[in-house]
Protein backbone atom coordinates (compact mmCIF):
# COMPACT_ATOMS: atom_id res chain seq x y z
CA UNK A 1 0.00 0.00 0.00
CA UNK A 2 1.29 3.48 -0.89
CA UNK A 3 0.61 6.30 1.53
CA UNK A 4 0.73 10.00 0.69
CA UNK A 5 2.05 12.29 3.40
CA UNK A 6 2.07 16.07 3.28
CA UNK A 7 5.05 17.65 5.04
CA UNK A 8 4.90 21.17 6.46
CA UNK A 9 6.82 23.31 8.91
CA UNK A 10 4.34 24.29 11.64
CA UNK A 11 3.54 28.00 11.49
CA UNK A 12 5.03 28.42 8.01
CA UNK A 13 2.95 28.93 4.86
CA UNK A 14 5.81 28.69 2.35
CA UNK A 15 7.29 25.22 2.89
CA UNK A 16 5.41 22.12 1.70
CA UNK A 17 6.37 18.68 0.41
CA UNK A 18 4.23 15.69 -0.57
CA UNK A 19 5.67 12.20 -0.44
CA UNK A 20 4.39 8.84 -1.61
CA UNK A 21 5.75 6.19 0.76
CA UNK A 22 5.49 2.42 0.86
CA UNK A 23 3.58 1.47 4.01
CA UNK A 24 6.13 -1.29 4.73
CA UNK A 25 8.89 1.32 5.07
CA UNK A 26 10.32 1.66 8.57
CA UNK A 27 10.88 5.04 10.18
CA UNK A 28 14.66 4.72 9.91
CA UNK A 29 14.38 4.43 6.11
CA UNK A 30 12.01 7.42 6.17
CA UNK A 31 14.57 9.34 8.23
CA UNK A 32 17.28 8.53 5.64
CA UNK A 33 14.98 9.57 2.78
CA UNK A 34 14.09 12.88 4.48
CA UNK A 35 17.77 13.61 5.12
CA UNK A 36 18.59 13.07 1.44
CA UNK A 37 15.57 15.00 0.16
CA UNK A 38 15.99 17.98 2.51
CA UNK A 39 19.79 18.06 2.44
CA UNK A 40 20.18 17.32 6.15
CA UNK A 41 23.23 15.80 7.77
CA UNK A 42 22.32 12.17 8.58
CA UNK A 43 24.56 12.03 11.65
CA UNK A 44 22.32 14.19 13.87
CA UNK A 45 20.00 12.84 16.55
CA UNK A 46 16.39 12.88 15.39
CA UNK A 47 13.06 11.58 16.67
CA UNK A 48 9.59 10.88 15.36
CA UNK A 49 6.69 11.79 17.61
CA UNK A 50 3.41 10.16 16.60
CA UNK A 51 -0.05 11.66 17.08
CA UNK A 52 -3.60 10.45 16.63
CA UNK A 53 -5.96 12.14 14.14
CA UNK A 54 -7.30 14.14 17.10
CA UNK A 55 -3.77 15.47 17.76
CA UNK A 56 -3.18 13.42 20.91
CA UNK A 57 0.52 12.46 21.37
CA UNK A 58 1.10 8.70 21.21
CA UNK A 59 4.75 7.69 21.03
CA UNK A 60 8.30 9.02 20.76
CA UNK A 61 10.43 6.91 18.45
CA UNK A 62 14.13 7.55 18.16
CA UNK A 63 17.22 6.05 16.63
CA UNK A 64 17.47 4.21 19.95
CA UNK A 65 14.55 2.65 21.80
CA UNK A 66 12.99 5.09 24.30
CA UNK A 67 10.45 2.47 25.31
CA UNK A 68 8.14 2.71 22.28
CA UNK A 69 10.51 1.00 19.85
CA UNK A 70 13.28 2.32 17.64
CA UNK A 71 13.02 3.74 14.12
CA UNK A 72 14.21 0.52 12.54
CA UNK A 73 11.48 -1.49 14.33
CA UNK A 74 8.44 0.72 13.55
CA UNK A 75 6.89 0.80 10.08
CA UNK A 76 4.33 3.17 8.61
CA UNK A 77 1.87 0.23 8.67
CA UNK A 78 2.45 0.01 12.41
CA UNK A 79 1.63 3.70 12.89
CA UNK A 80 -1.57 3.25 10.84
CA UNK A 81 -2.58 0.22 12.93
CA UNK A 82 -2.37 2.48 16.00
CA UNK A 83 -4.32 5.22 14.15
CA UNK A 84 -1.36 7.58 14.26
CA UNK A 85 -1.92 9.82 11.24
CA UNK A 86 0.52 12.60 12.12
CA UNK A 87 4.27 12.17 12.44
CA UNK A 88 6.42 14.98 13.76
CA UNK A 89 10.00 14.57 12.54
CA UNK A 90 12.25 16.59 14.84
CA UNK A 91 15.45 17.10 12.88
CA UNK A 92 17.18 19.42 15.36
CA UNK A 93 16.61 18.45 18.99
CA UNK A 94 18.52 21.42 20.43
CA UNK A 95 16.42 24.04 18.63
CA UNK A 96 13.23 21.90 18.56
CA UNK A 97 12.98 22.19 14.76
CA UNK A 98 10.47 19.82 13.21
CA UNK A 99 8.54 18.94 10.11
CA UNK A 100 5.05 17.50 10.42
CA UNK A 101 4.06 14.67 8.10
CA UNK A 102 0.28 14.36 7.91
CA UNK A 103 -1.33 11.36 6.24
CA UNK A 104 -3.31 12.60 3.22
CA UNK A 105 -4.53 9.23 1.99
CA UNK A 106 -3.71 6.09 0.05
CA UNK A 107 -2.43 6.01 -3.51
CA UNK A 108 -2.44 3.30 -6.10
CA UNK A 109 0.83 1.38 -6.38
CA UNK A 110 2.51 2.00 -9.71
CA UNK A 111 5.29 -0.46 -10.53
CA UNK A 112 6.89 2.11 -12.86
CA UNK A 113 7.73 4.30 -9.87
CA UNK A 114 10.33 3.83 -7.20
CA UNK A 115 9.23 4.52 -3.63
CA UNK A 116 9.73 6.61 -1.53
CA UNK A 117 9.00 9.43 -3.94
CA UNK A 118 8.73 13.20 -3.77
CA UNK A 119 5.43 14.13 -5.44
CA UNK A 120 5.20 17.92 -4.95
CA UNK A 121 7.27 20.64 -3.36
CA UNK A 122 6.98 24.30 -2.51
CA UNK A 123 9.60 26.49 -0.87
CA UNK A 124 13.25 25.93 -0.15
CA UNK A 125 14.60 23.26 2.16
CA UNK A 126 14.96 24.45 5.75
CA UNK A 127 18.45 24.89 7.18
CA UNK A 128 18.98 22.06 9.64
CA UNK A 129 20.95 24.24 12.05
CA UNK A 130 19.10 27.58 11.81
CA UNK A 131 16.17 28.48 14.03
CA UNK A 132 14.69 30.69 11.30
CA UNK A 133 13.17 29.40 8.06
CA UNK A 134 13.95 31.81 5.24
CA UNK A 135 12.79 31.41 1.67
CA UNK A 136 13.75 34.06 -0.81
CA UNK A 137 12.21 32.26 -3.81
CA UNK A 138 8.96 34.17 -3.39
CA UNK A 139 10.89 37.36 -4.15
CA UNK A 140 13.11 35.95 -6.90
CA UNK A 141 10.66 36.43 -9.77
CA UNK A 142 10.48 40.18 -9.16
CA UNK A 143 11.07 41.83 -12.51
CA UNK A 144 13.06 45.04 -12.65
CA UNK A 145 10.89 48.09 -12.92
CA UNK A 146 11.41 50.86 -15.44
CA UNK A 147 13.08 52.88 -12.71
CA UNK A 148 15.47 50.03 -11.90
CA UNK A 149 16.57 49.62 -15.52
CA UNK A 150 16.99 53.34 -16.18
CA UNK A 151 19.22 53.86 -13.13
CA UNK A 152 21.40 50.92 -14.16
CA UNK A 153 21.78 52.18 -17.71
CA UNK A 154 22.67 55.69 -16.49
CA UNK A 155 25.48 54.27 -14.35
CA UNK A 156 26.85 52.15 -17.19
CA UNK A 157 26.71 54.80 -19.93
CA UNK A 158 29.48 57.32 -20.52
CA UNK A 159 29.89 60.31 -22.78
CA UNK A 160 32.02 59.56 -25.82
CA UNK A 161 34.98 61.58 -24.54
CA UNK A 162 34.59 60.43 -20.89
CA UNK A 163 36.21 57.30 -19.51
CA UNK A 164 35.23 55.53 -16.29
CA UNK A 165 37.16 56.52 -13.21
CA UNK A 166 40.54 54.79 -13.01
CA UNK A 167 40.68 54.28 -16.80
CA UNK A 168 41.90 57.72 -17.83
CA UNK A 169 44.16 57.78 -20.89
CA UNK A 170 47.76 58.92 -20.43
Amino acid sequence: MILRYKAIIPGNKIFMREYDLDSRMNLFKLHEFLCRDLGFSPDQMTVFDTFSAAGKPSRRIGLFDFGDGSMDMITLENTLAKEETLLRYTYNLNLHLAIELNLEGEQEFNRRFSYPMLVAEKGRNPDQFSAVYEDYEEFSDKRPTRMDTSSESEEDSFEEDELPEGEESI
